[in-house]
């Protein structure tokens, strides 16, 4: 069953985009629908997992990761891959893990306290077997950083079941 988003639906995700805490009722009022509708609206939204969840922006600098750094990783062969995966995203200071096309295999962004916790955090990746290489960029300046997706009017793309599509 394909589902949609309507225009309505595209502004609550833009809405709630910028305020995950905007009261019901404030989104009802942009949207021009009831409290009801907009609940319904946000649990069909939630149901078919375009809305994951409702998260807390946290200023990392206030809590002390004054190091936020890109490591382009390394991983020989695909006997690894697994291994590599499991232990790097149940690591704390991962925030983010991305398998990449050209040089290294995977892309990670971290956040640390300061270069010594960065330099034994790479030396924890470094020793995970599979693992060759490692390069780090460490962050200078942050002038955007965003989770926030452009919603419009579309029909939801069903990833789940795309390749019996085929």
């Amino acid at each position: 069953m394909a589902h949609s988003i309507d225009e309505i639906d595209a502004k609550i995700l833009e809405l709630l985009q910028q305020d995950g805490r905007m009261k019901r009722s404030d989104v009802a009022d942009e949207v021009d629908l009831s409290i009801s509708a907009v609940s319904e609206r946000m649990r069909k939204l939630e149901e078919r997992g375009v809305i994951e969840g409702y998260k807390a922006v946290v200023d990392a600098k206030r809590l002390r990761l004054d190091i936020t750094a890109f490591i382009r990783v390394s991983v020989d062969g695909s006997e690894h891959y697994s291994t590599f995966i499991d232990r790097v995203t149940n690591m704390n200071q991962v925030l983010e893990v991305h398998s990449i096309t050209g040089a290294g295999s995977h892309v990670m962004k971290v956040r640390t306290k300061n270069t010594t916790t960065l330099e034994r955090f790479l030396s924890e990746i470094q020793a995970i077997p599979g693992v060759t290489r490692t390069t780090t960029s460490i962050v200078l300046s942050t002038f955007k950083e965003s989770r926030a997706v452009p919603a419009e009017p579309m029909e939801l793309y069903d990833y789940e079941n795309a390749a019996s599509d085929s």
